[in-house]
């Protein structure tokens, strides 16, 4: 079985560890969630291809995929998400999305991965962000 990854937004990383270690994954939004959709590997990419950035510029980010929990442990495991990947998907057409699912799906990393799948996932990740203008993105990570 692979890893499952619940995306959720918050406050700040105090209140999303609080939501994450309690369990309860609270958040008045919701969670979307995707088997499989690994932050690292698949929204630096996104991240680039909505705003332009390159996915190098994208992963020396401060909030990218950073690790706010104990990288020692052997899961869950916290990770926050970057503000202009927020933003970018908040104001993200769905053509948007679809075409940085493709962009993604040409990756050595998403090559089996169909691209409207993809995109039903920033889809909704989107709309997650947009509910949550002025919080901040995170994923969980479970095994």
């Amino acid at each position: 079985m692979g890893n499952l990854y619940d995306y959720f937004a918050a406050d700040d990383d105090s209140q999303a560890l609080e939501f994450f270690t309690d369990d309860s994954m609270d958040d008045p939004f919701g969670t979307v969630g995707l088997k499989g959709a690994d932050p690292y590997l698949l929204l630096g990419t996104v991240e680039a291809a909505l705003t332009g950035a390159t996915t190098a510029q994208v992963e020396a980010g401060p909030r990218f995929c950073t690790l706010l929990n104990d990288p020692d442990v052997e899961g869950p495991w916290l990770a926050s998400l970057s503000d202009s990947l927020r933003d970018a998907l908040a104001s993200a057409s769905e053509a948007r999305l679809l075409e940085a699912a493709t962009t993604w799906s040409r990756t050595e990393d998403g090559a089996r991965t169909a691209p409207d799948l993809i995109a039903d996932f920033l889809g909704r990740l989107a709309q997650l962000a947009r509910h949550s203008p002025a919080r901040h993105l995170y994923c969980g990570i479970f095994l």
